[in-house]
């Protein structure tokens, strides 16, 4: 099929006003309205088909409206050798157009992954200071949020009545000698909230402390101080909470779809914009189990050192992730692909200046290139620069995108069918021969692995087969919807 300069001056203007109006004007001439018509479509030829340039996958065998938009169908004519996967540009368009095209290699990407991150509190270094037992706030030590204690730092003196009867009781006993009721008193003060440090002053200086001092348990931030001099407390109420420095959390946001490439224990390089020049080195110790919804990122968090306490949570870094070791895979530019949002495509050049949209199954991109899961092979050229507009003159003329196939998984014999009867169990396939089984082609049912494999189809698809040979014959374990067949 050849399409003419004219045609691509009509689809450049086309791109220009927008692909979905412009793709109606241009379909709209070469349905009649003044085009000067190729030779390959020529109206004496006999009509295979009529489409609607928006929809060229649907094909009708009448002409009339498109029921898709407010337009006549297009008749697609027959003729000598034509193929209806490709697309002919002459060389004059492809010089007009600045077209360039790039070949598919094979290589490794770089294995880092570039992020943003920001620091924050280690929150498995965290100390929580409760009473006791019920009392008053004698002293508060003139500390306030936000500090930076030692460890040991005295926070307030709480003075607890309760204590005192008893320890008067203890020393009473003390006095006794009977090592049975000394080991009673000591077990009912350490039942009242007392610790073991104050029982022992107590045992050593001979007399009743109802005075205790809190300190804080661990170095580190004072967050909050709940308790001022004079108030009554009560046992088990939250006075005061510390967060440790001496580590930092180091939380970053990758795409999800490199989750996959990040492992536990991995390490990571951060640079700080407060310390330029100064990286930090750390180990992945987590990867969230939830994704945010609104970015569709995976948070990946690490710890570093902080033994000078100059990391200070809330600072941003930029980050670097060293994922696993990759294999050479198959590569592209990335302003090769057209992302429609349901697929990617990439226009393939072929010799004799013919172009075949393809459609790709892609993976992780760095430095301006793309991994290509399926579709392409190495050695072939896509095109790189005004691909789009070969794209759109293909949808008008019909041509539609080759599907990559995912290879099937291990054991699974392949063939290709349509559907002639299904229900929940079963499936009847009119199917070619399966090669690995040396089974030729027929038209017999056959048992369903489950209700799901043919959910969304319906009798007369044509479909790829995957089946598993089990004791009681082939088990269609894969149905893949293909296009229509030639």
């Amino acid at each position: 099929m050849k399409v003419s300069v004219a045609g691509f001056t009509f689809a450049l203007l086309a791109v220009g006003i927008g692909a979905v109006a412009g793709g109606y004007w241009l379909a709209q001439r070469q349905a009649g309205h003044g085009a000067k018509p190729d030779v390959a479509m020529a109206p004496e030829r006999p009509v295979l088909y009529w489409y609607d340039p928006m929809q060229p996958e649907q094909r009708f065998d009448k002409p009339g409206k498109s029921p898709f938009m407010d337009m006549q169908l297009v008749p697609k004519y027959a003729g000598a050798g034509q193929d209806t996967s490709a697309l002919s540009v002459p060389a004059q368009a492809v010089q007009s157009l600045g077209m360039r095209t790039s070949n598919v290699v094979r290589g490794v990407l770089p294995s880092g992954i570039e992020a943003v991150g920001s620091l924050a509190y280690n929150q498995r270094e965290v100390a929580n200071l409760q009473a006791r037992a019920g009392g008053f706030v004698e002293q508060v030590y003139g500390h306030a949020p936000g500090d930076v204690l030692p460890a040991g730092t005295p926070l307030v003196d709480l003075l607890i009545p309760e204590w005192s009867a008893a320890q008067l009781e203890y020393l009473a006993v003390l006095a006794t000698e009977d090592a049975r009721l000394i080991a009673a008193a000591q077990e009912r003060l350490r039942l009242l909230g007392m610790p073991r440090a104050l029982i022992e002053q107590v045992r050593r200086s001979g007399k009743s402390r109802a005075l205790q001092t809190l300190t804080t348990p661990i170095a580190g931030e004072l967050q909050t101080l709940e308790v001022r001099a004079g108030m009554t407390v009560s046992a088990g109420q939250d006075l005061a909470r510390i967060n440790g420095l001496s580590t930092v959390w180091l939380d970053a946001a990758i795409p999800e779809a490199m989750a996959g490439t990040v492992q536990v224990g991995g390490e990571i390089n951060a640079n700080l914009t407060a310390f330029p020049g100064q990286p930090l080195q750390g180990r992945i110790i987590a990867l969230l189990p939830s994704a945010d919804p609104q970015t569709r990122t995976v948070t990946v968090r690490s710890e570093l050192p902080n033994p000078t306490g100059k990391l200070r949570p809330g600072m941003f870094a930029a980050v670097r992730l060293n994922s696993e070791v990759e294999l050479p895979t198959l590569q592209v530019p990335s302003e090769a692909v057209i992302r429609t949002g349901k697929r990617a495509l990439v226009m393939l050049a072929e010799d004799d200046g013919r172009y075949r949209p393809q459609e790709i199954t892609l993976g992780r991109e760095a430095d301006g290139r793309l991994e290509v899961l399926s579709g392409l092979e190495e050695g072939q050229a896509v095109v790189t620069s005004g691909q789009f507009l070969i794209d759109s003159e293909a949808s008008l003329q019909g041509v539609m995108a080759s599907k990559a196939e995912q290879k099937l998984p291990p054991g699974l014999h392949e063939s290709h069918g349509v559907i002639r009867a299904l229900d929940a169990r079963q499936v009847t396939l009119e199917h070619g021969p399966f090669e690995s089984l040396n089974m030729p082609g027929m038209t017999m049912p056959f048992a369903l692995a489950s209700p799901s494999v043919a959910a969304g189809l319906k009798p007369g698809d044509h479909v790829r087969i995957g089946a598993r040979q089990t004791d009681s014959g082939l088990l269609i374990e894969r149905l893949d919807k293909q296009g229509e067949q030639p």
